[in-house]
């Protein structure tokens, strides 16, 4: 939760902070770099992280995450100059976007499948706390310390978690091997950079005629038709284009990266705007963003109920995005003599808007995609959702500067805060018009789970199929009105009491490389005193299931046979009780799949010999 909370926290707590840095460094029309920088370097970290947590491993991938974003947290801090800042902010960007894909990876390391889809809510949860607390922690630094401050207060507390993460976090590799999409990645890397640097530099370092401008922009249009060439060959693509042959994916994908573009574009200036014009604290700037955050929180939490009772979707959008386009008309209106209810009430009708918008792409892409493309597929509309978020700073930045003189007085930064508003207004309207070609499909029972415990701010998606089905998978089952364990056990006909079959299972998800699990360690994962299991234990020994070396406990060859019987009833009653439509195999291959994997990996676990006991 802290590495969520701290990837989280960058992309929001400079906003308030920004006029002083400007102040302070100079540069003003570097401004939008100071979060565009972070936003496209975490862009590009989220699809390569989980590549590599799957090579190297999830805790290895965690911890280098931690430190890359504490090295760029420090010198951001400590930087003399806005380029320097920029650069560090870069760094601190990949940090941060390998913190939010591992914080949610490891989970499926240290939790049961029961229990992630609570966890990976609560996860996810900490998106909303650090937009509520971004700007207002902005704030307080600069006031009553220094804007250093908004990066240095991740030193102690990124300092506790690669403590914590160190001692606590299991070593686990992933279960393949992937082959990492280098070429493809460079490609879009250079082609985001490059279409960022065309939006900030245009009409203001250089004329939109300029051979600079119309250069880059010619040069990243090739490495866009370059990627999509690569996409189409490479062994495993970071974003498959056959993805885009389907309309429904084609329009989530756009929905989200508008709604990426309007949020952190409208949100990022405002605290500028209240400090500047309307003489507010950098702290009491932090205060008035809260409308905007509560209005955004509320129909975000409301959407996903409904959604998950109904199934219907469509509207959302629709009707989210209509009121976005009014949020950012009012906002344009806003000048000197604007109240402070008044602004307040066009930053909630704005949250209002963004609120309905925001997880329905994510939602309808786990409902259509085939099973095999879940992971690519949720993680393809995230990566464009935060493309669009840094094309929205960077754009929203240039309108911004543009329109302000070299000695900005007042009236000018109304004029500024105008324009940018009143220019972005239409994007609602745009994002209107997508929606209406959003095709509405019946609800699988996974994406009603899903859209049920969703806080609305959702993590950017792993890349990987299989722990995007665990985290389908472990919503469905917390549904679940009783214990499903008795009804799997007497559906697998071993004659094992629950008690006897519950430890045969921790057993194997205890196991070591060298195939053996001590009561201790069950004791540790499950904080049960290890005598507890003394009796229950002694009774497999008996019955042949384990053999018992000096307090190791490993599967005997009758204990790997059960346990796959106990694999293959949960298998079947799984399948069964996720009502899956009629002939959705994806799902059915899937599972078998994870069933064929558990019980590959016990029978590969070494065995003792058991002795010629009675079967019970």
């Amino acid at each position: 939760m802290l590495g969520m909370l701290l990837a989280a926290l960058d992309q929001t707590i400079v906003s308030t902070a920004l006029p002083t840095i400007v102040a302070d460094l100079g540069g003003v029309n570097h401004l939008s770099w100071v979060v565009t920088a972070y936003l496209l370097a975490e862009t590009i970290m989220t699809v390569l992280i989980g590549k590599f947590g799957d090579l190297f491993g999830r805790k290895k991938a965690f911890l280098a995450s931690v430190l890359l974003f504490l090295v760029g947290s420090f010198f951001s801090g400590w930087a003399d100059s806005m380029l320097w800042l920029i650069v560090f902010r870069a760094v601190q960007g990949l940090g941060g976007g390998g913190l939010m894909v591992t914080s949610s990876a490891v989970i499926a390391d240290v939790v049961p499948l029961r229990e992630r889809g609570k966890y990976q809510g609560v996860i996810g949860a900490m998106f909303g706390v650090a937009t509520v607390a971004g700007p207002l922690l902005g704030g307080l630094f600069v006031d009553h310390l220094s804007w250093r401050w908004a990066f240095y207060v991740n030193i102690p507390l990124g300092v506790v978690v690669v403590l914590v993460a160190a001692f606590a976090l299991p070593a686990v590799r992933g279960a393949t091997r992937p082959r990492i999409d280098y070429l493809g990645i460079l490609l879009i890397a250079l082609a985001s950079t490059g279409l960022t640097l065309v939006t900030s530099w245009g009409g203001t370092e250089y004329a939109w005629t300029s051979p600079v401008i119309l250069g880059m922009a010619a040069g990243s249009v090739v490495l866009l038709v370059l990627f999509v060439l690569v996409e189409q060959r490479a062994a495993e693509p970071m974003l498959p284009m056959r993805l885009f042959r389907g309309r429904v994916f084609t329009v989530a994908s756009v929905l989200s990266f508008v709604v990426g573009f309007a949020m952190l574009g409208g949100i990022t200036y405002l605290p500028t705007f209240l400090q500047r014009v309307q003489g507010a604290s950098a702290t009491e700037s932090g205060l008035r963003m809260l409308p905007l955050v509560v209005g955004l929180l509320v129909t975000s939490l409301v959407s996903g109920m409904v959604i998950s009772r109904t199934g219907r979707y469509k509207v959302f959008p629709l009707a989210g995005s209509l009121v976005m386009a009014l949020g950012l008309f009012l906002l344009s209106t806003l000048d000197a003599g604007t109240g402070f209810w008044v602004t307040s009430g066009f930053m909630v009708v704005l949250g209002l808007g963004l609120g309905c918008c925001m997880q329905v792409p994510t939602i309808v892409v786990q409902n259509t995609s085939d099973y095999e493309d879940l992971g690519v597929a949720t993680s393809g509309v995230s990566f464009l959702r935060t493309l669009g978020s840094s094309f929205g700073v960077a754009v929203f930045g240039t309108i911004f500067s543009s329109r302000l003189p070299a000695t900005p007085s007042v009236s000018s930064y109304v004029d500024a805060i105008q324009t940018m508003f009143l220019v972005a207004a239409p994007i609602g309207l745009v994002a209107f018009v997508v929606a209406l070609f959003l095709k509405e499909v019946p609800l699988r029972d996974a994406a009603r789970a899903v859209a049920a415990e969703s806080s609305g701010f959702s993590e950017p998606g792993s890349g990987s199929s299989r722990q995007e089905l665990e985290r389908v998978v472990a919503s469905l089952w917390r549904r679940q009105q009783a214990d499903p364990g008795p009804a799997i056990l007497a559906r697998s006909g071993v004659r094992l009491s629950y008690a006897q079959a519950w430890l045969l299972v921790q057993i194997y998800r205890h196991s070591a490389d060298d195939g053996d699990a001590t009561l201790q360690e069950l004791s540790s994962g499950t904080a049960v005193p290890p005598g507890i299991f003394e009796p229950t234990a002694a009774q497999l020994v008996d019955s042949g299931h384990l053999s018992e070396a000096d307090g190791h406990y490993r599967f005997t060859g009758l204990g790997t046979d059960t346990f796959a019987r106990l694999v293959g009833a949960w298998r079947v009653w799984l399948l069964e009780s996720l009502a899956e439509e009629p002939g959705d195999q994806d799902f059915t291959a899937c599972v078998d799949d994870l069933a064929a994997q558990l019980i590959s990996n016990s029978r590969n676990l070494p065995t003792a010999r058991h002795a010629a006991a009675p079967v019970p």
